[in-house]
């Protein structure tokens, strides 16, 4: 299959945030929100680290892939990374080109949804490498078709949504599928100053612990925490936020088996200490980084010993910052 391909000399350059999830993770999975009369809600944002991914042409009809390996193949259908051969697929781009993945942070395992990113990135350089522009709705509908249904992943939609829109809102995923993104009305400059990341320099598999997660239905305090800390965000009531994040993880912590070990509650625990008012680890569970509140001091004693992270907010979502060449489909 030679698909649509780009003649000359051309490069597309996209740029897509991770995500941090504040309150409502795991509301987002299929098992949840299909059978919730209110569907599930999550209040998150678009970190300002992203995954960049550069689609060049090639001279022949070859494709080469770079990523942690380098993957060179005369049909697409041979590439063993499974999200870049879907992503091609699905566009149509499929012979002729060059991809390369480049990341601001660890590219697997963090809990900032990178995988998600990374597809809703690859999306979005390979439409407009063939010349179409999608809108963030369908850069994420698409991620979603191609993670959940097409690859079988046991993951919720708001990794893709958040990806896809950038800033900080809340996403209502209802049983009927549709989505309801409402963006947040708060002092986006407030959060590097009363909130950061700390790295556990643990990675995990998602999916292992999703699979799980997936069948627990205990997830309304989840949901309610989603609404609440909103209202807390919006009224910079910075104090409330890190108490519901230390109730999230609370309850997130208990739901299933991996999501936290000793080394990790030692680690919350001695954040605590030094004066945050709350966390949480992101994502699935067991490694990767935790959201903490708390202010400059505390930032700065924890970042004596720690890979620190501001809390910085993305606000395009996934875009082009790069693109060369006369568009031919």
């Amino acid at each position: 299959m030679k698909g649509e391909r780009r003649v000359g000399v051309s490069m597309i350059i996209s740029r897509t945030p991770v995500r941090v999830s504040f309150c409502g993770g795991g509301t987002d999975l299929p098992a949840y929100y299909e059978g919730s009369e209110n569907g599930g809600l999550v209040t998150s944002m678009g970190l300002a680290r992203h995954i960049h991914v550069t689609v060049n042409a090639r001279f022949d009809d070859s494709v080469r892939v770079g990523y942690s390996r380098t993957e060179i193949v005369d049909d697409f259908e041979e590439l063993e990374h499974e999200l870049v051969r879907e992503a091609m697929r699905l566009t149509g781009v499929t012979a002729g080109i060059e991809i390369t993945t480049i990341a601001d942070i660890p590219s697997r395992g963090t809990g900032l949804g990178s995988s998600s990113t990374l597809t809703v990135g690859l999306l979005n350089a390979l439409h407009n490498f063939a010349g179409r522009t999608p809108d963030a709705a369908q850069l994420a509908e698409e991620a979603c078709r191609i993670e959940i249904d097409i690859l079988g992943q046991p993951i919720g939609r708001q990794d893709q949504y958040a990806a896809a829109f950038g800033g900080a809102n809340q996403i209502a995923f209802m049983p009927d599928d549709s989505v309801i993104i409402t963006p947040l009305d708060f002092d986006a400059a407030a959060l590097e100053a009363h909130y950061f990341l700390v790295y556990t320099g643990m990675t995990r598999k998602a999916t292992d612990i999703l699979g799980r997660q997936s069948a627990c239905s205990d997830l309304d305090a989840l949901r309610q925490q989603a609404i609440e800390v909103r209202a807390a965000l919006e009224s910079n009531d910075h104090a409330a936020v890190g108490a519901l994040l230390d109730a999230s993880w609370q309850i997130k912590r208990n739901l299933v088996d991996g999501i936290t070990v000793g080394e990790l509650d030692d680690l919350y625990s001695s954040i605590i200490d030094l004066g945050a008012s709350g966390g949480k680890l992101l994502g699935a569970g067991g490694g990767g980084f935790f959201l903490f509140q708390g202010n400059a001091e505390v930032r700065a004693q924890v970042s004596k010993n720690h890979k620190v992270l501001p809390l910085s907010l993305d606000t395009q979502g996934s875009t082009i910052i790069f693109d060369d060449g006369d568009r031919q489909e």
